[in-house]
C-alpha cells in the first residue's frame, strides 16, 4: 500500500527531482524512506542552510526544483536564511518539514512552534499535508514553485500523515498554463515595436527572469541581428557569451563599473529590459535613464518594485517579445554609429585588469579564468571578492556563475558548487570563490565534500578581514571595528577534512596547483590565496 510520504516522494520524482538534501530527525524518517524508494538520493549535510544551497546548485545543473528536508523546530529555524535566499533570488525550492500531529501539538510543546507562521513571509506558499489530498497539494506546490518567478514552497508534513496508508487516486500533474506565455497583441506591443523601430541607440538589460526562461539563444540572435549591446545583472551573466563584442558584462554592485555603464545607458534612446529584475542592483540603479528615454519592460510578472519607470510594459516571455520586435527592423541594421558601446567595453576591460605589479585578487581571478576550461562553472560568496570576480570572470553561457545576488548572503558559494558538481550530468569543473570569513561559516561542509568524493576547487581569498565592510568603514570615516580577525591555516583544515590544500602567493604557484587540482577526480582542493591588506581599494 502507498503511504502519504510515498505520494509526496512520487510527485517529486515525477517533477524530475533526483536528490534531496538535509539533516534527518525523528519526524521525517518516513519521508526519507519514501524519497529513497522513489529514486531521490538523500544527501546528508552538516547544516540545513548548506543543504538548501546544494539543492539550488542542483537546480541550476538539471532544471528540476530543489528539495530540502528538515526536521521540526531547530531544523526549520536553521533553514530560514536559505529559504529567504530562494525567495529573493528566484529559486524553486520545495522545503519539506516534519511536524508533530495536530492533536499532539495542543499539549506537547518540546521543539514545537508554528512553522507556517514563521515561513509565510518568505515563501510563495505554505501547505500543511492532509490525508486524502496529498497528491493535489503536491501538484499545487510544484506548479507554484516553478511558475512565473520561481521561488520556495513550504510543505509541513505531520508524522501520521506521512506514515498513514492512503487510497488516493494519483493523477499526473498538469503544468501551469501561464508558463513562459507569449506577449499579447495589442496597443502596448504595437507601441513597443514602434519605439524599437525608431531607435538609433538601443541597449538591452537582461536579468534573472531571462535566465529562468532559457532565453539566452534568442537574446544572442537578437543582439547580433540589430547590433544591440547587452548589459546583464550578475545572475544574467552569459545570456550573451561575455567574450562577444556586444557583451558589456554584469552590473549591479560595482561603483567602478556603474561609472562606465550608467552614462552609456543615459545616452540610449531605447532601453529594452529583458527579464530584468532590479532586486540585484545597488540603489543608484533607481531611475538610471533620462526622462525622455523610451523604455520597454518585458517581464513574466507584474513589476511592483518602483525602482524605475517604463514607457511600455509587456507581460510574457522574452523570447516571444524579441520575435515580435525583430519584425520591424532590418537585420544587420547599424546601431550606435559613434561606437560608444565598444568604447565602454574597452574601458571596462581596462578598469578591471590584473594588478600591473605584484599579486592581488584581480590577478587571481584573471589567472584562474585563463587556466580553467572554458565551460567551468564558478560560484561566488558575498563580499568584495564577489564584486570583483563578477566583473572579471567571462561566462560563455548562462548559469556559468552562481551566487546570491539578491539576498547577498555569505556562506553560499561552497554548497552551491557542491550541489552543481554532484548533479551536473556533464561533470563540468566547478570553482567556488569565497572570502576567509565566508569559508569559516561553512567549514563543516568540507566533510560533506569528502564523503561525496567530488572534486570542487575552493579558492579562498585570505586577507583576515571583512574587506567590503572595512572599506565602507574607512570611506565613512569610522573606526576600524569588528571586521578584522586572525588567519586560519586553511590548507591544514583541508587536509584534516580529507582534501588537499595549498597556500598560493603567486601566479606561478596558482598555475601549478590548478593543474594538480584538475587531476584529482575524487578529492576537493582548497587554494588559500593570501592577498595583501586592503587589496580591493580602488578596484570595485
Amino acid at each position: 500500500m502507498t503511504t502519504g510520504a510515498d505520494i509526496i516522494a512520487g510527485k517529486l520524482r515525477a517533477a524530475g527531482c533526483h536528490h534531496a538534501f538535509g539533516i534527518p530527525g525523528g519526524e521525517v524518517l518516513a519521508l526519507m524512506d519514501s524519497l529513497d524508494r522513489a529514486g531521490l538520493r538523500f544527501v546528508l549535510v552538516k547544516h540545513e542552510n548548506a543543504g538548501g544551497f546544494m539543492a539550488e546548485g542542483g537546480w541550476h545543473a538539471d532544471g528540476a526544483p530543489g528539495v530540502l528536508l528538515a526536521t521540526l523546530g531547530p531544523g526549520v529555524a536553521n533553514a530560514i536564511n536559505v529559504v529567504a535566499n530562494a525567495w529573493q533570488d528566484r529559486v524553486p525550492l520545495i522545503f519539506l518539514t516534519g511536524c508533530v500531529d495536530e492533536a499532539d501539538a495542543e499539549s506537547y510543546t518540546h521543539q514545537v512552534f508554528d512553522h507556517q507562521q514563521l515561513l509565510r513571509p518568505i515563501v510563495k506558499a505554505s501547505f500543511s499535508a492532509r490525508s486524502g489530498a496529498i497528491g493535489v497539494m503536491m501538484d499545487k506546490a510544484i506548479s507554484i514553485a516553478m511558475d512565473g518567478q520561481p521561488g520556495p514552497v513550504h510543505i509541513d508534513v505531520p508524522i501520521k500523515v506521512a506514515e498513514a496508508l492512503s487510497e488516493e487516486e494519483i493523477r499526473p500533474r498538469t503544468p501551469a498554463v501561464g508558463e513562459h506565455q507569449g506577449v499579447s497583441d495589442g496597443a502596448a506591443l504595437r507601441e513597443a515595436m514602434a519605439l524599437f523601430e525608431a531607435a538609433e541607440r538601443p541597449i538591452a538589460i537582461a536579468g534573472v527572469d531571462a535566465v529562468n526562461e532559457g532565453a539566452g539563444r534568442a537574446i544572442t540572435e537578437f543582439c547580433h541581428s540589430f547590433s544591440v549591446p547587452l548589459v546583464t545583472t550578475y545572475k544574467g551573466k552569459g545570456l550573451l557569451d561575455e567574450n562577444d563584442p556586444l557583451a558589456l558584462g554584469g552590473a549591479g554592485l560595482s561603483p567602478k563599473a556603474d561609472a562606465i555603464l550608467l552614462p552609456l545607458i543615459q545616452k540610449s534612446d531605447c532601453v529594452l529590459l529583458l527579464g530584468y529584475d532590479p532586486i540585484e542592483m545597488r540603489a543608484n540603479w533607481r531611475n538610471p535613464w533620462q526622462d525622455e528615454t523610451q523604455v520597454v519592460d518585458v517581464a513574466p510578472v507584474l513589476r511592483t518594485h518602483g525602482m524605475h519607470r517604463a514607457k511600455v510594459s509587456l507581460r510574457g516571455s522574452v523570447v516571444s517579445a524579441l520575435e515580435r520586435l525583430s519584425q520591424v527592423r532590418a537585420r544587420g541594421s547599424v546601431s550606435w554609429a559613434a561606437g560608444e558601446p565598444s568604447a565602454a567595453r574597452g574601458s571596462l576591460s581596462a578598469a578591471f585588469a590584473a594588478e600591473s605589479e605584484g599579486w592581488g585578487p584581480a590577478t587571481v581571478f584573471h589567472e584562474l579564468r585563463r587556466l580553467m576550461p572554458e565551460q567551468t562553472v564558478v560560484t561566488a560568496d558575498s563580499g568584495a571578492h564577489r564584486i570583483l570576480v563578477s566583473q572579471i570572470w567571462k561566462c560563455p553561457m548562462p548559469r556559468g556563475m552562481l551566487q546570491s545576488s539578491a539576498l547577498c548572503t555569505m556562506g553560499c558559494a561552497v554548497p552551491l558548487a557542491m550541489g552543481h558538481q554532484l548533479v551536473d550530468a556533464e561533470k563540468r569543473p566547478v570553482v567556488a570563490f569565497v572570502g576567509d570569513a565566508g569559508l569559516e561559516m561553512c567549514l563543516g561542509e568540507l566533510s560533506t565534500l569528502r564523503d561525496l568524493k567530488i572534486p570542487v576547487i575552493v579558492c579562498v581569498l585570505v586577507d583576515r578581514s571583512l574587506s567590503l565592510i572595512e572599506l565602507k568603514q574607512r570611506s565613512s570615516q569610522r573606526q576600524n571595528l569588528g571586521v578584522d580577525f586572525a588567519e586560519t591555516d586553511f590548507p591544514a583544515v583541508a587536509a584534516a577534512y580529507g582534501g588537499h590544500g595549498a597556500w598560493v602567493e603567486s601566479a606561478g604557484q596558482l598555475a601549478g596547483e590548478v593543474e594538480l587540482a584538475l587531476a584529482r577526480p575524487e578529492q576537493f582542493t582548497v587554494l588559500a590565496c593570501r592577498i595583501p591588506d586592503r587589496s580591493y581599494d580602488g578596484k570595485i
